[in-house]
């Protein structure tokens, strides 16, 4: 039969779209790009905030629409809106012809064949190398999971209680999966989970992730390779992690670590600790051990009992830290999560006021900082031609992780036209808020692959279903 798939949220929850495309691929069954050819529809959705749970609601019923216009027979559902809330959508969408558990995706193949299946498994699941796996990532980059779950008690998140405690997967499984994929032409690995700075850890392994990263780092390939990992939890951060990630070229020089906020207060009712004065010490450190690396945070503005003086000192943090990248989040009262019990809720338009000017602070430190590069050379990955108009290609420095941070656009050649999955050295010649523009110039001229559609819906627009690599 033909299967089509909608991936929706973050890079773990498309690993998981990947890996229920590789068990229906190993057994016979087509992938395809066309909703309205498909037999089976599959929506892989995410619940972690209130957008996001409208946008995987909207999917739904807007693949449903093909049951009625194209051949498909069947709609699932997939993932953390189905751990949330899988009574509800069984009972009020009657479009949805089943549901699948995030530590539920082996049962992929028999749903979609129709056959019955039992009820939820007692052990959580996580994927290893012989996994069968599709990516749907361009053919130069790809996201390796390392671990599932969370163990962090953090009080506005509601991960933990859909993804399970925290486990690793075996060193061996993981050095064995990106060696297949650097072998298979993939230029960039980024290394995910909830908390990656934690691997290991259950495995009885000291600096799980440094030992890993070094490990990767020596994997012989045919061409330059980029390693990265995502995401790091400020405490967990050792010297011999940064020691590690300073002494590989292959371990690009970037660190998102998503803070929350900088006011002790907040912090503690978050069930996260440290303060602001605590993570400055640790930045001075990180940039200190590591030159030029580039640092990316997430904060939360609006979370219960967060008052006027908490917010003042989370733009003064901001503007002492001066991070390369950041991202700003409106708190969502989650019905689940510890914080939904606090008192002192912060209201809407506050949040909002608040949520606008962090980021009216971070857009001028973020010019500046590009400012800076203008008139210097680096070295990108050349990603394709540009989503916005065919007369500019775009890339990205090591510096800016894929579908997360800003690109660098390159509106002129030396040496030769471009080819995606190339790493080029590229003079930067200007700077805009968040983006770079620049030349790319001749040599590293390296063995490219063909860019390969991404599996997601983009806001306010159709549904792209990719063309499956096996």
């Amino acid at each position: 039969m033909k299967v089509g798939f909608v991936s929706l949220g973050c890079p773990k929850n498309l690993v998981d779209s990947e890996v229920m495309m590789g068990q229906l691929a190993s057994h016979g069954h087509e992938l395809t790009p066309h909703p309205d050819q498909a037999d089976v529809l599959v929506v892989n959705t995410c619940s972690f905030i209130d957008p996001a749970k409208k946008e995987s609601v909207d999917t739904i019923l807007e693949m449903a629409e093909y049951k009625k216009i194209g051949r498909a027979k069947k709609l699932i559902v997939a993932g953390c809106l189905v751990e949330r809330y899988r009574h509800q959508i069984r009972r009020e969408m009657p479009e949805v012809d089943a549901v699948i558990g995030t530590n539920e995706i082996e049962k992929i193949v028999p749903l979609c064949e129709g056959i019955e299946v039992g009820a939820n498994p007692v052990e959580p699941y996580l994927y290893h190398d012989l996994t069968p796996r599709v990516l749907a990532t361009p053919r130069h980059y790809a996201y390796v999971k390392i671990a599932e779950g969370c163990d962090h008690p953090c009080t506005f998140c509601v991960i933990p209680q859909y993804r399970g405690k925290f486990r690793s997967r075996r060193f061996e499984s993981v050095i064995a999966e990106a060696t297949r994929l650097f072998q298979q032409g993939v230029r960039e690995i980024n290394l995910i989970g909830q908390d990656t700075t934690c691997y290991g850890e259950d495995l009885g392994i000291s600096d799980g992730l440094a030992t890993l990263l070094a490990r990767l780092a020596q994997i012989e390939t045919p061409a330059e390779k980029w390693i990265r990992f995502l995401y790091a939890y400020p405490n967990k951060v050792t010297q011999k992690l940064l020691d590690t990630l300073a002494e590989h070229p292959a371990l690009v020089k970037y660190i998102d670590m998503p803070l929350q906020h900088a006011s002790a207060g907040v912090l503690k009712r978050m069930k996260r600790g440290a303060s602001g004065d605590i993570f400055l010490k640790l930045i001075e450190r990180i940039r200190r051990t590591i030159p030029g690396v580039a640092l990316r945070t997430s904060l939360i503005v609006g979370f219960p009992g967060e008052t006027a003086q908490d917010f003042d000192e989370l733009c003064q943090f901001i503007e002492a830290a001066r991070f390369d990248r950041l991202g700003v989040f409106s708190y969502s009262d989650e019905d689940t999560s510890a914080s939904y019990r606090l008192d002192g809720k912060v209201d809407g338009r506050t949040i909002y006021n608040r949520k606008r000017r962090l980021m009216a602070v971070q857009r001028k430190i973020a010019r500046a900082r590009n400012r800076e590069l203008v008139g210097r050379e680096t070295v990108v990955l050349v990603e394709g031609i540009s989503k916005d108009t065919d007369l500019l290609w775009e890339a990205r420095m090591a510096a800016q992780a894929p579908e997360i941070d800003g690109v660098t656009l390159i509106n002129d050649f030396e040496g030769g036209e471009p080819r995606p999955g190339q790493i080029r050295r590229l003079r930067i010649t200007e700077a805009h808020d968040y983006d770079l523009v620049g030349t790319l110039l001749p040599g590293r001229l390296e063995a490219a692959t063909a860019p390969f559609p991404l599996l997601r819906i983009e806001p306010n627009s159709k549904p792209q279903f990719p063309a499956p690599v096996l």
